[in-house]
């Protein structure tokens, strides 16, 4: 499939989406990025534009459908899109929480409905055009739901099934639709992890694999692949040995 030359991006002042917002800056490509701190915001865009980039920065609270709608129309309506990418989101777990019930509701608000705003209004059009390629941030969390990250693995299970079957709706359109999956990567996200993280590894990296995967409109990029084989087979174990071993992983905070 053909590179993108206009690539929206939220979540990019730090972590994943900063990576493929660094990913994709060169000359003759033009970025649109959001995130929640617009100093950080800022920093990235200078990093992407000393690489040849045109960016266009806007702080935006992804949760805000209106808001959300308002800006990613007029992106595509000032460049249209070629690639968006529906990144941004929180973790939380079950480890001293006292606000469970809020807690879950925030997660669900920004990694659902969030992703919702940022891709729905670009289907019509994208479909008018007949190109288009979306890309929703999952993880390798929603192929099982971890104890310690209850409302997360839901939250990335919908998602990821969401976008799976998108992308079998839109193929008639010639829209693409990849689904990520990541594991551990060195972010903001992971620093409050105070466990061990099994295959972790930096941004750069994890963002070479995506890119690699998006430049191909591969379904499902998933990574680190034997990190992935391992929570697929620990899904399909029989129920009561998958609760004994999901009930002893450690609690994320």
């Amino acid at each position: 499939m053909s590179l993108p030359k206009s690539v929206l991006i939220t979540g990019a002042s730090s972590g994943l989406g900063e990576a493929l917002a660094l990913s994709y800056a060169a000359p003759d490509m033009t970025l649109f990025l959001s995130g929640r701190d617009q100093a950080r915001l800022d920093e990235v865009a200078g990093r992407c534009r000393t690489k040849g980039a045109r960016v266009e920065v806007t702080l935006m609270d992804v949760a805000d459908p209106a808001a959300m709608e308002q800006w990613v129309l007029q992106a595509d309506t000032t460049c249209p899109i070629d690639l968006v990418i529906a990144n941004a989101g929180v973790s939380a777990g079950t480890a001293g929480s006292e606000n469970a019930a809020d807690q879950t509701r925030r997660i669900f608000r920004i990694n659902i409905d969030g992703v919702a705003n940022t891709i729905l209004p670009l289907i019509p059009r994208m479909q008018a055009r007949r190109k288009g390629h979306i890309a929703i941030m999952s993880s390798l969390a929603s192929f099982m739901g971890l104890a310690g990250a209850p409302a997360y693995s839901a939250s990335k299970a919908c998602v990821r099934t969401w976008g799976e079957g998108l992308r079998g709706w839109l193929a008639a359109d010639n829209v693409t639709v990849s689904v990520i999956c990541p594991g551990f990567v060195t972010t903001r996200m992971t620093a409050a992890n105070d466990f061990p993280m099994p295959f972790v590894m930096d941004s750069a990296k994890a963002a070479k694999i995506m890119r690699a995967g998006l430049d191909k409109g591969k379904a499902r990029i998933a990574y680190p692949t034997v990190f992935y084989l391992l929570i697929v087979m620990s899904a399909a174990l029989p129920i009561r040995l998958r609760d004994w071993w999901n009930g002893r992983l450690p609690r994320k905070e």
